[in-house]
């Protein structure tokens, strides 16, 4: 990935372990799984900036996934603990991209960028908020 973290340096990191429930037959953690640790991550991160999703919305912003890039390195398995690290830059008045890795023990097992629009309660376009992280 090209882009490396907000434009302050600032990483938000959240950890957790994995369950059987997300693994597939062979053991390991499913793919589309990462998406949900990512989602996790980006919702972790904007809220330790000082305001959750759920006020955002409140207040007329709706962030919605514009497109997903993912790569698989190397797998999590049962019982891994993981830490999901979450870096986010304005890219454009009207789009976000957050610079997303899963590691283990500071092994990169997975990296993505989700690039994010805004919405309006009407569910058009509109820009981001100022401070939406930090």
């Amino acid at each position: 990935m090209s882009d490396t973290a907000y434009p302050r340096g600032v990483e938000h990191r959240v950890a957790y372990r994995i369950y059987y429930e997300d693994t597939d037959a062979l053991g390991v953690v499913y793919y589309a799984n990462y998406l949900k640790f990512f989602e996790r991550g980006r919702t972790e991160s904007i809220e330790a900036a000082g305001r959750g999703i759920a006020e955002w919305n409140r207040h007329g912003y709706l962030f919605v996934v514009h497109s997903v890039q993912a790569t698989f390195k190397r797998p999590a398995v049962l019982g891994d603990r993981i830490e999901v690290v979450t870096s986010f830059s304005v890219v454009s008045p009207y789009r976000g991209r957050f610079l997303q890795r899963v590691e283990r023990d500071g092994e990169v097992l997975v990296e993505g960028t989700v690039d994010c629009v805004c919405l309006d309660d009407n569910q058009q376009l509109r820009e981001f908020p100022p401070g939406v992280l930090g």
